[in-house]
């Protein structure tokens, strides 16, 4: 009797793990599901309303612009250019998407930020880029690279990393991304600059810093 107890705890845990495995993002079960905002002729998937399939166009797969520079001219010193589901419906269930970085010289930056959805693999179009990302804790271990033009570098899903431009000219880089819209969170701003502001005192135990150094930060973001 014991035995059949015993089995049946397992069976019932293999079920179960079995359920919890198969709740991730489904694989897509057609050719593509293109975005739609409008709710005519659509049916909801995956977080975004889709097209008829009859009614797709080759514009639904096309996006143009990632020859023209982004302005650079703010306060970090780049531009990320996305290519996503919001400008290629038919990213739609693909799971990928694509941004180009922009670098002002001496110092513009991709300031440190993760994507909770995403791996990112980056190459270098133009310029020297000082890159790097931070593991996990306990260990927070930092992986740098200074990269050149055609060097390829990957930051794993949900890792802090960076870009630095070290270099005296633009630069310029591409991106993949394992997500139709990996998400972003800038470190500094989300911190920092959240709506409300957290607590300075939680901020200030945190980071080890004085008070009015904390409501300084604050202000600037």
């Amino acid at each position: 009797m014991k035995g059949v107890q015993h089995f049946l705890v397992f069976f019932s845990l293999l079920i179960l793990g079995v359920t919890l495995a198969s709740a991730s993002d489904p694989s897509p079960l057609q050719d593509f599901c293109v975005a739609l905002n409008s709710t005519k002729h659509a049916v909801f998937v995956n977080g975004k309303l889709c097209k008829d399939p009859k009614l797709a166009t080759a514009d639904d797969f096309f996006f143009s612009g990632l020859d023209k520079p982004g302005n650079t001219s703010n306060a970090v010193g780049s531009r990320v250019t996305p290519v996503n589901v919001d400008q290629i419906p038919g990213l739609n269930t693909l799971g990928i998407s694509l941004v180009r970085i922009d670098y002002a010289p001496n110092g513009g930056q991709n300031p440190p930020h993760t994507h909770p959805r995403a791996t990112e693999i980056l190459v270098v179009t133009k310029g020297t880029l000082y890159v790097g990302f931070v593991t996990s804790n306990p260990d927070n271990r930092l992986f740098t690279k200074v990269l050149k033009t055609g060097d390829v570098f990957v930051f794993p899903v949900g890792l802090i990393h960076f870009q630095f431009n070290i270099g005296k000219t633009n630069a310029i880089a591409f991106a993949g991304l394992s997500s139709q819209n990996p998400g972003v969170i800038t470190i500094a701003n989300a911190v920092f600059g959240s709506n409300p502001a957290i607590n300075s005192e939680v901020l200030a135990k945190a980071f080890k810093l004085d008070k009015k150094m904390v409501e300084y930060l604050q202000t600037q973001f």
